[in-house]
Protein backbone atom coordinates (compact mmCIF):
# COMPACT_ATOMS: atom_id res chain seq x y z
CA UNK A 1 0.00 0.00 0.00
CA UNK A 2 1.36 3.41 -0.98
CA UNK A 3 0.61 6.54 1.04
CA UNK A 4 1.65 10.16 0.94
CA UNK A 5 4.72 10.98 3.03
CA UNK A 6 2.87 13.28 5.43
CA UNK A 7 0.06 10.74 5.88
CA UNK A 8 2.54 7.95 6.70
CA UNK A 9 4.24 10.22 9.26
CA UNK A 10 0.86 11.03 10.78
CA UNK A 11 -0.02 7.34 11.10
CA UNK A 12 3.37 6.55 12.63
CA UNK A 13 3.15 9.42 15.11
CA UNK A 14 -0.01 8.04 16.73
CA UNK A 15 -3.00 10.06 17.90
CA UNK A 16 -2.88 13.81 17.47
CA UNK A 17 -2.66 16.01 20.55
CA UNK A 18 -5.79 17.89 21.64
CA UNK A 19 -6.50 21.38 20.39
CA UNK A 20 -5.55 24.25 22.69
CA UNK A 21 -7.36 27.61 22.62
CA UNK A 22 -5.14 30.30 21.11
CA UNK A 23 -7.38 33.34 20.58
CA UNK A 24 -11.00 34.37 20.40
CA UNK A 25 -13.14 37.27 19.32
CA UNK A 26 -16.82 38.03 19.73
CA UNK A 27 -17.57 35.77 16.74
CA UNK A 28 -14.72 33.24 16.49
CA UNK A 29 -12.55 30.88 18.50
CA UNK A 30 -9.11 29.81 17.20
CA UNK A 31 -7.57 26.57 18.46
CA UNK A 32 -4.26 24.95 17.54
CA UNK A 33 -2.52 21.60 17.98
CA UNK A 34 1.10 20.80 17.16
CA UNK A 35 1.13 17.63 15.04
CA UNK A 36 3.79 15.63 13.23
CA UNK A 37 2.98 17.48 10.00
CA UNK A 38 2.94 20.98 11.50
CA UNK A 39 0.45 23.17 13.30
CA UNK A 40 -3.21 22.24 12.84
CA UNK A 41 -5.67 25.13 13.24
CA UNK A 42 -9.40 24.97 13.88
CA UNK A 43 -11.75 27.97 13.63
CA UNK A 44 -15.20 27.73 15.23
CA UNK A 45 -18.08 30.04 15.99
CA UNK A 46 -17.65 31.35 19.53
CA UNK A 47 -21.35 31.20 20.39
CA UNK A 48 -22.12 27.55 19.65
CA UNK A 49 -18.71 25.99 18.85
CA UNK A 50 -19.93 24.88 15.41
CA UNK A 51 -17.61 24.64 12.44
CA UNK A 52 -17.31 27.79 10.36
CA UNK A 53 -17.26 28.09 6.58
CA UNK A 54 -13.97 29.94 6.18
CA UNK A 55 -13.44 31.74 2.88
CA UNK A 56 -9.71 32.19 3.40
CA UNK A 57 -7.02 31.95 6.03
CA UNK A 58 -3.74 33.90 6.11
CA UNK A 59 -1.24 32.73 8.73
CA UNK A 60 1.85 34.45 10.10
CA UNK A 61 4.22 32.87 12.64
CA UNK A 62 6.66 35.25 14.33
CA UNK A 63 6.05 37.78 11.55
CA UNK A 64 6.77 35.34 8.71
CA UNK A 65 3.99 34.30 6.35
CA UNK A 66 3.18 30.58 6.40
CA UNK A 67 0.97 28.74 3.88
CA UNK A 68 -2.14 27.05 5.26
CA UNK A 69 -3.91 24.13 3.58
CA UNK A 70 -7.59 23.36 4.15
CA UNK A 71 -8.28 19.80 5.37
CA UNK A 72 -11.39 17.69 4.84
CA UNK A 73 -12.51 17.97 8.48
CA UNK A 74 -12.70 21.78 8.26
CA UNK A 75 -9.39 22.42 10.00
CA UNK A 76 -6.27 23.97 8.43
CA UNK A 77 -2.70 22.68 8.37
CA UNK A 78 0.33 24.95 8.49
CA UNK A 79 3.14 22.58 7.50
CA UNK A 80 6.34 22.72 9.49
CA UNK A 81 9.37 20.45 9.63
CA UNK A 82 10.30 21.50 13.17
CA UNK A 83 8.13 21.46 16.28
CA UNK A 84 6.61 24.76 17.33
CA UNK A 85 8.27 25.87 20.57
CA UNK A 86 6.17 27.61 23.19
CA UNK A 87 6.09 31.36 22.78
CA UNK A 88 6.04 31.61 18.98
CA UNK A 89 3.55 34.31 18.09
CA UNK A 90 0.74 33.29 15.73
CA UNK A 91 -1.43 35.73 13.76
CA UNK A 92 -4.32 34.48 11.66
CA UNK A 93 -6.57 36.54 9.37
CA UNK A 94 -9.86 34.70 8.90
CA UNK A 95 -12.21 35.63 6.04
CA UNK A 96 -15.79 34.54 6.72
CA UNK A 97 -19.29 35.79 6.05
CA UNK A 98 -17.97 38.79 4.11
CA UNK A 99 -15.72 40.05 6.91
CA UNK A 100 -12.08 39.58 7.92
CA UNK A 101 -10.92 39.11 11.50
CA UNK A 102 -7.43 39.10 12.94
CA UNK A 103 -6.83 36.60 15.75
CA UNK A 104 -3.47 36.34 17.48
CA UNK A 105 -1.89 34.39 20.32
CA UNK A 106 0.92 32.02 21.24
CA UNK A 107 1.35 28.55 19.79
CA UNK A 108 0.89 25.55 22.10
CA UNK A 109 3.85 23.53 23.39
CA UNK A 110 5.35 20.91 21.07
CA UNK A 111 4.56 17.82 23.16
CA UNK A 112 3.78 15.73 20.08
CA UNK A 113 7.45 15.74 19.08
CA UNK A 114 8.82 14.34 22.32
CA UNK A 115 9.16 17.55 24.26
CA UNK A 116 8.61 17.40 27.99
CA UNK A 117 5.08 18.23 29.13
CA UNK A 118 4.50 21.60 30.70
CA UNK A 119 5.35 21.59 34.40
CA UNK A 120 7.66 18.56 34.13
CA UNK A 121 11.20 18.69 35.37
CA UNK A 122 12.42 20.90 38.18
CA UNK A 123 10.04 21.65 41.06
CA UNK A 124 10.47 25.38 40.45
CA UNK A 125 8.62 24.98 37.12
CA UNK A 126 5.36 24.32 38.96
CA UNK A 127 5.75 27.45 41.06
CA UNK A 128 6.52 29.52 37.97
CA UNK A 129 3.47 28.08 36.24
CA UNK A 130 1.25 28.98 39.21
CA UNK A 131 2.59 32.54 39.19
CA UNK A 132 2.01 32.84 35.45
CA UNK A 133 -1.57 31.55 35.82
CA UNK A 134 -2.38 34.13 38.51
CA UNK A 135 -0.64 37.13 36.96
CA UNK A 136 -3.91 38.73 35.85
CA UNK A 137 -5.37 38.36 39.33
CA UNK A 138 -2.25 39.98 40.83
CA UNK A 139 -2.66 42.98 38.50
CA UNK A 140 -6.28 43.39 39.55
CA UNK A 141 -5.33 43.32 43.24
CA UNK A 142 -2.55 45.86 42.64
CA UNK A 143 -4.87 48.21 40.73
CA UNK A 144 -7.61 48.02 43.39
CA UNK A 145 -5.04 48.69 46.13
CA UNK A 146 -3.75 51.80 44.31
CA UNK A 147 -7.31 53.10 43.87
CA UNK A 148 -8.12 52.55 47.57
CA UNK A 149 -4.94 54.34 48.67
CA UNK A 150 -5.79 57.26 46.37
CA UNK A 151 -9.34 57.39 47.75
CA UNK A 152 -8.10 57.48 51.35
CA UNK A 153 -5.54 60.19 50.51
CA UNK A 154 -8.19 62.34 48.79
CA UNK A 155 -10.70 61.91 51.61
CA UNK A 156 -8.10 63.02 54.18
CA UNK A 157 -7.15 65.99 52.04
CA UNK A 158 -10.74 67.21 51.71
CA UNK A 159 -11.65 66.70 55.38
Amino acid sequence: MVCAAWLCRAQAAGPEPPFNPIAHSALLTLEAADTAQGVKLRVERAADRRALAVGGLAVSIDGHSAPATALADGSWLVQSSAPAPRGRHLEVVVSHDGIRELLSGELPAAEAHGAAPAGAGAPAGGAAGALRDHKQLAWWVLNITVVLIAAVALSRRFS
